[in-house]
Order: C-alpha cells, then structure tokens, then sequence
C-alpha cells in the first residue's frame, strides 16, 4: 500500500495531537495530585503547643484595621494586655476574601449583637495586611476589629499556624477578664453550627 505525502503528514499531525492530549492530562492529574497532598500535610501537620486553658493568654500588639479606620501607627495598635478586664474572642483564620472566612466572619457579624450581650470582644485575626482587612471588613460591615499578623509570631504563639500551607488554622481561644484562657477550639468549622454554640456555651459562664 502507497502513502501519499499527505496521508503522512495527516498522520503525524494526529499522532503529535494525540501525544499533547496525553501530556496535558498527564499534567493535570499531577497538579491535581499534588493539590491533594499539600492539603493533606496541611490537615496532617501536627499542631505546635497551644496555651491551655487555665494559661495566661500570650500577650501581643499588632496593627489592625475596621471597616472606618486603619491603625498602623505604634501607638495605634492593639495590645491583648490592654483589653484587661474584659472576655476576649480571639479568632485565627487563614485569609480574607477566602470562602470559608468569609463565612465565619459573617456568621460573627450576625451575632455580634448577642456576643456582646455575654461581654465579649471579639478580634478577628490572620496573616493579610491591614489594608486588605480594611477593605474586607467594609465590604461586608464587620464590626470587629481585624488584626495583622504578617509574619504569622502570634498565630505561632497560639498554635494557630500551619507551615505546611503558610496560613493560619482556623482556631478560636475565649480569654477571661484576668487574660487566663478559659477555652480553645484549634479545629473550628466555619459552617459548624455546634462550633459556634460551645463558643457561646463558654462565654455564658463568664457573663
């Protein structure tokens, strides 16, 4: 049997398309793959010492931002000492804009009313720059502050940084009016409702 020069030709380019579709495939289920590891080590990274309750809460002051007015100045910023005297929420998250902050932060928004009826306070705490809290905190009218831990020592501090991923873990510590931690959640579900009731269950009990 006799090839004409564009049956050849017709067939080199099939094989040649052929062999992309592979390699391209190839690819994707490598990085889909690797996506799936790196979230696995992420859940898989063990949790570095986190106070317990009963410990004094670590103090720090970072610069923050609401959805009026960013405070990055020294003397601007928020300190855990000064907020002696009242019940502190403290919440890590990993980053703003993300789906599932979003949704916590929303659901705090939404009973802000009810946890400051138990006297708490509550701050919003992650890695992005206060810039991006404002913003964030504008778009969707948060009325908490949200504090910048750029260089992730506070979330270390807490237990609440996971380095496999380079973001925070989504944990919450409720501090007592003498700054002891009285509770910690270091795997909080942002769409958990039972979360979010044992978070008010503590605060009940230091109303």
């Amino acid at each position: 049997m006799k090839f004409t020069k564009e049956t050849i030709i017709a067939c080199l380019l099939a094989t040649i398309a052929c062999a992309c579709a592979i390699t391209a495939q190839t690819i994707s289920t490598t990085a889909t793959d690797a996506s799936a590891n790196a979230n696995a080590r992420s859940a898989d990274t063990p949790v570095s010492a986190a106070p317990k309750v009963g410990d004094a809460a670590p103090d720090f002051r970072l610069p923050y931002a609401t959805q009026e007015k960013i405070y990055l100045k020294p003397e601007e910023q928020m300190a855990l000492s000064a907020l002696r005297g009242k019940t502190v929420v403290l919440a890590f998250y990993p980053a703003d804009w993300s789906g599932g902050c979003t949704k916590e932060v929303c659901t705090l928004r939404d009973t802000f009313a009810e946890l400051s009826k138990l006297n708490a306070t509550v701050l919003g705490l992650s890695g992005d720059y206060v810039f991006s809290h404002h913003e964030w905190a504008k778009h969707h009218k948060l009325q908490f502050p949200l504090l910048s831990d750029h260089d992730h020592r506070v979330a270390r501090m807490y237990g609440s940084f996971d380095e496999a991923s380079g973001y925070n873990r989504r944990s919450i510590f409720v501090i007592d009016r003498n700054g002891m931690v009285r509770y910690s959640n270091l795997q909080f579900k942002a769409g958990d409702a039972g979360d979010y009731n044992r978070l008010r269950a503590e605060l009940e009990k230091l109303k």
